[in-house]
């Protein structure tokens, strides 16, 4: 065992931990909780961070405290860090897939996907129930996905091949997305354009329970083929050497990032750059090493939805700006900071 890690085993797992991840995520679950309760609290009726946590405990003594955190704010907060947490996980997924500190979700076309989907039942089945709205984000974003994949494929499927077909086909989805609003209903159209501009305005416990279950299936999926993950970042040739199934496991690690991007943007709509910085700010945290940073990533990624929705709300206030039009005014410098730094 490295010096600096800990070591799980127990039965068929394996995994191996830096030693400051479990303090990392500490702190990080610490900042996470404070920002949910000034989230929670914070609105128009606004509600002190120690109040809330006495109702959210049971011991409030205001019923009308009760109603607004539990109706009307709790949702719209817990869904904002899920979609957090499953982004994250998605983005360290195929940045590792890719061996390429520039892949996203969003950037190379999986959110474009998700959202072609997700937009193109609003348009043409405005009355289909909410729950379909998961499945038809994570089929369309499955369908880019698989035509990244055959698009790319020559022998084997490179990860630099896999980024630039997913630029591309990212492109024909958000224009095809902008072609499907042009002949809609102007009601749903309109529904469309703010959901695309990713908030999470007027969420309830329906969209969580929606995306919960994704989340929860996951989230832990991923963590237990961290050392699959850790072994195809290496590169093709030497996982093969390792014995590894290369395109197998490619395929459902690729098939998992799928699902938790999709699942996030169905609940959320399209927000940006959190599979791209989550994984870069847990790197600098606890290293590269894939059982950690998955864990570090997922929390990174739900504070920074929960940090940014709070942001919208007080920046401009009484106007709100959605959480993605404030991830994307800090992810776009970010990412050209990446651009710059890695050539």
């Amino acid at each position: 065992m490295v010096k600096g890690e800990l070591a799980i085993r127990y039965r068929y797992l394996s995994l191996r931990l830096d030693r400051r991840v479990p303090l990392t995520v500490g702190i990080l679950l610490v900042v996470t909780l404070l920002a949910m309760a000034i989230h929670v609290g914070w609105g128009e009726y606004y509600i002190p961070p120690v109040e809330v946590i006495k109702t959210l405990v049971g011991s409030g003594q205001e019923p009308d405290y009760a109603f607004i955190i539990y109706t009307l704010r709790l949702p719209r907060t817990l869904v904002a860090y899920f979609a957090g947490i499953g982004l994250a996980i998605s983005g360290t997924i195929l940045q590792g897939l890719t061996r390429n500190p520039l892949a996203d979700p969003g950037i190379i076309g999986i959110n474009s996907g998700a959202s072609l989907a997700a937009v193109s039942l609003f348009v043409l089945f405005p009355s289909v129930p909410l729950f379909w709205l998961p499945l038809c984000a994570f089929l369309g974003g499955l369908l880019v996905s698989l035509l990244i994949y055959l698009l790319a494929w020559d022998g084997g499927s490179s990860p630099i091949r896999l980024i630039l077909m997913g630029i591309g086909l990212g492109a024909i989805a958000g224009s095809l997305t902008t072609l499907m609003m042009t002949f809609g209903n102007i009601y749903d159209v309109s529904q469309a354009l703010f959901w695309l501009s990713g908030s999470v305005y007027g969420r309830s416990w329906e969209h969580l329970q929606i995306l919960l279950p994704w989340i929860a299936v996951l989230a832990p999926t991923s963590w237990m083929m961290a050392q699959r993950l850790n072994i195809l970042h290496l590169g093709d040739d030497l996982a093969t050497g390792l014995g590894s199934q290369v395109e197998l496991q490619r395929g459902w690690l690729l098939l998992i990032s799928v699902a938790l991007a999709a699942a996030s943007v169905s609940a959320t709509g399209t927000i940006g750059f959190i599979g791209l910085i989550a994984p870069h700010l847990g790197r600098q945290l606890v290293g590269a090493t894939h059982e950690g940073l998955i864990i570090t990533a997922a929390m990174l990624g739900g504070a920074i939805v929960v940090l940014a929705d709070l942001l919208g709300q007080i920046l401009f206030s009484p106007i709100e700006l959605p959480c993605g039009v404030v991830t994307a005014i800090i992810g776009a410098p970010y990412f050209l900071y990446l651009l710059i730094k890695n050539r």
